[in-house]
């Protein structure tokens, strides 16, 4: 036998939620804002890249956004998020060095060479540098950098004084136009 509730009854519960809902909002957003860049610092400090630490702020943001309404104590939230964004930040980089080693494995698990495919890299290797070539200087040298001298996306970006979506737009470019040229 179903209860009996009052129209008002429903739209008031209802209400109430929606502002309990705001005011934790509005609590979180105020928490974040003492933080301020705290999650982004943390991460940083731990991945020492800006962009992996980024995403690992957001992430964190995110879930203490998520959890927040769970916290027992709102005056502990620098330290809580503190702790998320640290743990997200060892995980990532677990995670980074397990693919890392996964590559590493599988590129020195490779057979020994035959004259054939030595002959065959030979021939990629000129038409490689023929393609290089054929580049402008500008995204030949992003290339060069991140590439084949294993600089990364912001050490590249700080090298030649530029933005690192600019960066990333030229090696993007580059890429896309030796693999055309390589077909």
């Amino acid at each position: 036998m179903q209860e009996f509730t009052w129209p008002g009854r429903a739209a008031e519960t209802e209400l109430a939620s929606d502002l309990e809902k705001a005011a934790l909002r509005r609590e979180f957003e105020q928490r974040l804002e003492e933080c301020g860049t705290l999650a982004f610092r943390v991460a940083r400090g731990v991945l020492r890249n800006a962009a992996d630490a980024e995403d690992v702020a957001q992430e964190a943001i995110l879930r203490s956004y998520r959890r927040f309404g769970r916290l027992r104590d709102p005056s502990r939230f620098r330290a809580w998020l503190v702790r998320i964004s640290f743990r997200l930040a060892l995980d990532h980089r677990r995670s980074a060095r397990r693919r890392e080693l996964r590559e590493t494995t599988w590129a020195t698990d490779l057979p020994k060479p035959t004259a054939e495919d030595i002959a065959a890299s030979n021939e990629f290797g000129r038409r490689l540098q023929e393609a290089m070539a054929e580049l402008s200087e500008k995204s030949r040298l992003v290339l060069l950098l991140t590439s084949m001298d294993g600089h990364s996306l912001e050490e590249v970006a700080e090298l030649l004084r530029m933005p690192i979506g600019t960066v990333k737009s030229r090696l993007h470019s580059a890429r896309k136009q030796l693999a055309g040229k390589l077909r």
